[in-house]
């Protein structure tokens, strides 16, 4: 058995110790919006946060995730759509969509360390790969939020 909290609710398991947090969300929670792009932990698109921090669930075990925190794009706002999700609307940041919920949990995980980072802040941060490109739009809508915060 193990334990974990994930969008907020206290979870007991009986998988595979080696199994990827990204299988155990997708297929035995059916949280599917945690998507699988590549499994080497490369493209982001499997990105959830876990004790706050960006982290890409195919390369995590769910031994490894033991005790923690784990939020998914599902359970990331409790209310509606949060900032980043209105701004990546806002912004027409989406094209095929794919890439977009590991990208919104990057993002919001940035903001969350980093309320106001630079260009070279969100670069290094933003590792998850949009095949369309969207680059230019991804770092206007991090902006766009950080702005509105500090407005607050």
């Amino acid at each position: 058995m193990i334990y974990l909290t994930i969008n907020g609710q206290d979870m007991e398991l009986d998988v595979p110790l080696e199994t990827p947090l990204l299988w155990v969300l997708r297929d035995h929670l059916n949280l599917t919006g945690t998507k699988y792009g590549y499994g080497i932990g490369h493209c982001g698109a499997c990105t959830v946060h876990l004790n706050g921090k960006a982290a890409k669930s195919c390369m995590r075990t769910i031994s490894q995730s033991a005790n923690a925190e784990i939020v998914t794009i599902e359970g990331v706002s409790e209310e509606g759509l949060h900032p980043v999700q209105q701004a990546w609307i806002d912004e027409e940041v989406p094209q095929c969509g794919y890439c977009q919920s590991g990208q919104i949990m990057a993002a919001t995980a940035l903001l969350d360390q980093k309320p106001r980072p630079t260009d070279e802040e969100i670069d290094a941060a933003m590792t998850n790969i949009c095949r369309c490109g969207s680059y230019v739009r991804i770092r206007k809508a991090i902006h766009k939020v950080a702005r509105e915060r500090a407005a607050q």
